[in-house]
């Protein structure tokens, strides 16, 4: 998707909020391309609205998946149970699922649009540009595939396996669950590039021998600027080469949007949830 003009941070089903997001950038169907970074729905009070609004815009919009997107397809998929914070129940029950869960399943993991890059949580820290997007690939196979239940039953119930990176001898469903795993959750990485996907605090909470997985990237060593969300403890933060777009509004914080034309960013607080 070229001519991309904003990028907007997790919606987690606050439709509220970004109405008014759209509203304050003054977006226009006509004009403006949109790159949602992931997690649109769950634990928010409206995640089908928001839904519907990504699939009604897709010819303008460009999703990628987050570790939500993904929750909500194995739950369709009736792959894994209900969790306790999950506010899924009336998308699972809408009469337009198939149609919506039939798009969703085709969304990509990763896109690029020449020296930016969309990832809903980042990239190892080991891989460059034509790796990342050969794992999502085959990731997006997997889902728009025959295998799309069983490559969800093994992402939630089997331990990920890891493999030796570059390495194309392993099982393919194997390679695709790490890569899946790894780029709509990792967070921090260990000094030799392994990466710690449970850890959810901001970075100054974290063991000694952590560091952000964006420190040590080398997509950005490429020249590769990263835009991606999912750590609303890191929040709102530009570094060399990436751009986190998570303002954590579903906990109180505020969703926020780049403006790519000058790199102006938008925000709007959480609203009071009727």
């Amino acid at each position: 998707m070229s001519d991309v003009r904003y990028v907007v941070g997790d919606i987690h089903g606050c439709l509220g909020e970004f109405e008014r997001l759209l509203e304050k950038i003054g977006w226009q169907l006509s004009r403006d391309k949109m790159w949602l970074v992931g997690d649109i729905v769950n634990r928010g009070p409206d995640s089908l609205g928001v839904l519907r609004w990504a699939y009604d815009n897709r010819d303008r919009v460009q999703l990628v998946l987050g570790n939500h997107d993904l929750h909500l397809l194995a739950r369709w998929a009736g792959v894994t149970s209900r969790r306790e914070e999950d506010s899924l129940t009336p998308v699972l029950a809408a009469p337009d699922i198939e149609q919506l869960m039939t798009w969703l399943r085709r969304q990509p993991l990763a896109v690029q649009d020449g020296k930016r890059l969309l990832v809903h949580s980042g990239v190892h820290p080991h891989w460059d540009i034509e790796s990342v997007m050969e794992y999502a690939a085959e990731v997006s196979g997997e889902l728009g595939g025959e295998r799309f239940a069983d490559f969800l039953e093994r992402l939630y119930h089997q331990k990920v396996a890891s493999w030796t990176w570059g390495k194309k001898d392993c099982d393919p469903l194997d390679r695709a669950c790490a890569a899946a795993a790894i780029m709509t959750r990792i967070r921090m990485v260990k000094a030799d590039g392994d990466c710690v996907l449970a850890f959810t605090g901001p970075p100054g909470s974290a063991p000694r021998d952590l560091q952000p997985w964006f420190t040590r990237a080398k997509v950005i060593d490429q020249g590769i600027h990263v835009y991606f969300g999912h750590w609303a403890h890191l929040g709102f933060t530009r570094s060399r080469g990436a751009t986190c777009v998570d303002s954590g509004c579903v906990y109180g914080g505020s969703l926020s949007a780049v403006d790519l034309s000058d790199g102006t960013v938008v925000e709007v607080p959480k609203g009071k949830v009727l």
